[in-house]
């Protein structure tokens, strides 16, 4: 597993973003993307849990993140979010993400983010296209 740099003043894994969620990611086996987090009341939907928008924003950046390590610069187009169960805060949380597929210009990806006990709490799958224009060209790249 290796770390894999911030993004700046990235919404959710930014370092250089005093409101950022606050996550590192990292490269797993197979170009997966991987994350343990803590969610805070920053975060706050219904009382005690994650907003769905938060989970939203979460599973979209790391899907993205590992179909631009497997080198594609890309933008989503469409976002599916399942919710499951309630995120709880201030318990820690597991996500996987990875490139499922690819058909011509659309480039597919699905995640997960688990609970303690390892139950999908929410789940994703999103379509991303080219956008090279809008990212540095060897962010999240395989060595």
């Amino acid at each position: 597993m290796k770390n894999l740099p911030s993004h700046g003043a990235c919404f959710v894994c930014g370092s250089d973003n005093p409101h950022s969620i606050g996550l590192t990611w990292y490269g797993g086996d197979n170009g997966t993307i991987l994350s343990e987090f803590t969610l805070t009341e920053a975060q706050q939907g219904p009382p005690g849990h994650a907003h769905g928008g938060a989970a939203a924003a979460i599973l979209d950046e790391a899907m993205g993140a590992a179909v631009w390590r497997a080198g594609h610069n890309v933008a989503v187009v469409n976002l599916e979010i399942n919710y499951r169960r309630p995120l709880p805060l201030g318990q820690p949380l597991k996500l996987e993400a990875r490139l499922s597929g690819q058909e011509g210009r659309k480039v597919f990806a699905t995640g997960e983010i688990f609970l303690q006990d390892g139950t999908i709490a929410v789940s994703g799958r999103g379509i991303y296209v080219a956008a090279p224009q809008l990212f540095e060209l060897v962010r999240f790249r395989n060595e």
